[in-house]
């Protein structure tokens, strides 16, 4: 699936009723998700990380939808390795 996939996804699941929601309040859901990963992290879970990094992806994709941003748009921004340094590896000191 690609990430333009995956965003249309999301958006057919849940874009009305995170739209309904406002940008603000779906943004407050995406940190509490990101703290449920940090927890899953650092217990060591790999079966919780993998659930919740799933869930990390989806809230920013609805966020992005919202803010009328495509993910494969910004993805695009490293395309070509490290934005600074455009070196894969990337080469900053």
């Amino acid at each position: 699936m690609t990430l333009d996939e995956f965003q249309r996804l999301i958006e057919d699941i849940y874009y009305a009723k995170d739209s309904d929601r406002g940008l603000y309040a779906t943004f407050a859901w995406f940190i509490e998700e990101v703290g449920e990963l940090s927890r899953a992290l650092m217990r060591g879970d790999k079966a919780a990380q993998a659930e919740e990094v799933g869930d990390v992806l989806a809230w920013l994709s609805t966020i992005a939808s919202i803010a009328g941003v495509r993910l494969e748009d910004a993805a695009a921004k490293y395309a070509d390795g490290c934005p600074k340094c455009h070196c894969t590896p990337c080469r900053c000191h």
